[in-house]
């Protein structure tokens, strides 16, 4: 895939997402809690294959600030705290790209393990 830059990053705060158009056309609309578990840190996804780890709880969760990284990434912090993880424009057009798959295997890991998408209370 050729490299494919983002020519508009809008956060929907009220929405809880992010917006990203990029220079091919393609836009997404990515929910915070999608990137909140799909998030590029090592606290996700580990430092190997086979070591990502499940997130669960956060339904709820929204996103804070965006903040540049370099000309390549952003870092989105969330309300949870969580603001590790860099998300380059590939990894950005990828979670959009791929999102019904991706969201539909992180829900059936979730009711595989027997978690849920709200907070716990």
């Amino acid at each position: 895939m050729s490299e494919r830059w983002p020519v508009e990053l809008r956060l929907k705060k009220a929405e809880k997402l992010l917006e990203v158009a990029f220079d091919d056309g393609t836009r997404f609309r990515l929910p915070a809690e999608y990137l909140r578990v799909e998030s590029p840190s090592a606290e996700v996804q580990g430092h190997g294959p086979g070591q990502k780890q499940l997130v669960a709880g956060r339904a709820e969760v929204g996103i804070i600030t965006i903040e540049a990284v370099g000309n390549y990434a952003v870092r989105l912090v969330f309300d949870d705290l969580h603001d590790t993880g860099i998300y380059s424009w590939a990894y950005l057009y990828e979670l959009g790209r791929d999102q019904p798959k991706r969201w539909a295997a992180y829900l059936a890991a979730l009711d595989a393990a027997g978690l849920a998408r709200a907070p716990k209370r």
